[in-house]
């Protein structure tokens, strides 16, 4: 058990939760539920789109003493009811068209239900979580498959993408406590980071360094 989960009690933390949740404008939803077993989060419940269920999940993760969430919340659109899959098409085209750093060009998207699939390839992987972040946030989508490949200009540079990648975690997060490993174009991350933004921004970082195809988060949120 880590020091954080360690001095909090899982109450203090579903009492938190929830507190997150109601104050955060992104999902303000009571139909949510919060349970927590040796500081693992989990939630069920329903919400309006899959932007909310992603918020949802973040807002939970910002929480100190959270060791890990489990997502079980289901995504139940409401609103306009001739929201059809031929106009979630549309309005997904152009929203990646729209973002100047998606290769629109080079994606395809196909809508079943309200459930996106992407696929295609990119150079960097940051561009592939930039166009799944957009798709998230369309109204009446339940929920995103992203099955875009990453595939880099060039191949990777295992000991310059290793010494970026420490020199820009350093830069990011002030931390030397998350080891670095590359293999050809797959870069492992592990050892113990302070808070799950910190985790994300760690995998954020591996993600934009050239040449990488693959980055395999091993970190532990911890004291």
């Amino acid at each position: 058990m880590t020091a954080t989960t360690a001095t909090r009690s899982d109450d203090r933390i579903q009492r938190d939760v929830l507190d997150e949740l109601a104050w955060d404008a992104q999902v303000r939803s009571t139909d949510i539920g919060v349970s927590v077993r040796d500081g693992v989060v989990s939630l069920t419940g329903g919400v309006d789109s899959a932007a909310r269920r992603w918020a949802a999940v973040r807002g939970a993760q910002r929480v100190r003493g959270v060791r890990a969430v489990a997502d079980d919340i289901e995504v139940r659109p409401t609103g306009p009811v001739d929201i059809t899959d031929g106009d979630l098409a549309i309005a997904a085209s152009r929203a990646l068209e729209w973002n100047s750093f998606v290769p629109a060009e080079r994606l395809d998207l196909t809508v079943a239900d309200g459930w996106l699939m992407l696929r295609g390839a990119v150079e960097f992987g940051w561009q592939r979580r930039t166009a799944e972040r957009e798709l998230r946030r369309l109204r009446g989508v339940r929920g995103v498959t992203n099955l875009v490949e990453v595939q880099p200009a060039a191949p990777a540079d295992s000991d310059r993408v290793r010494t970026d990648v420490q020199r820009a975690l350093l830069r990011g997060i002030g931390t030397e406590r998350v080891t670095v490993q590359v293999r050809g174009d797959t870069v492992t991350l592990s050892g113990v980071v302070r808070s799950w933004w910190e985790r994300d921004q760690a995998e954020r970082i591996a993600w934009s360094a050239e040449g990488v195809c693959m980055v395999r988060d091993q970190l532990l949120v911890g004291g």
